[in-house]
């Protein structure tokens, strides 16, 4: 069982009062300590219902963003990402911006080994758009070429998402 100082940072988890902010706010993230940290292991988000909005004509966009992400020290708290992501609601950026953001602001906030994240954007005017962006500590730096590659393969295959 997690003890009160281990749970110190967690405020959003189990408040009924909690603000959904609608404007990107890398602020409610937080984090929580890893009690396995000698592991080597694999953690991923899965968020079918991700939404921005254009940064042109500001139309919804809707997408499926992955994170996965190998923790060392800190790792994010499930209900903080939840009102992160969709804190991208009323903000205007391209796909692959979003994408990169994300990705910045969880390295920044939890230094893990290694992290990416994968949208899946709706078509829009008969595109999709699939971008991917990751990160690696110099210890998982061929982890990172390796998943670079995969996606290059995965995202040039006829894909029916």
């Amino acid at each position: 069982m997690r003890t009160e100082n281990e749970l110190e940072g967690i405020t959003l988890l189990g408040n009924q009062h909690v603000q959904y902010s609608d404007n990107y706010n890398p602020a409610v993230l937080e984090t929580f300590p890893n009690k396995h940290p000698e592991n080597e292991y694999l953690v991923t988000f899965n968020c079918p219902e991700f939404t921005t909005l254009c940064p042109k004509t500001g139309q919804p966009d809707f997408g499926h963003i992955y994170i996965s992400y190998i923790p060392r020290e800190r790792m994010v708290e499930s209900k903080s990402l939840k009102l992160y992501l969709f804190s991208f609601r009323n903000h205007g950026d391209f796909h692959e911006d979003c994408v990169n953001i994300i990705m910045k602001d969880l390295v920044k906030l939890m230094d893990p080994k290694y992290l990416e994240v994968i949208g899946y954007f709706m078509p829009r005017g008969g595109i999709s758009i699939y971008p991917f962006a990751n990160y690696a500590d110099a210890d998982h730096q061929d982890l990172k070429a390796q998943r670079l590659r995969e996606q290059f393969s995965l995202n040039t295959k006829n894909k029916t998402n």
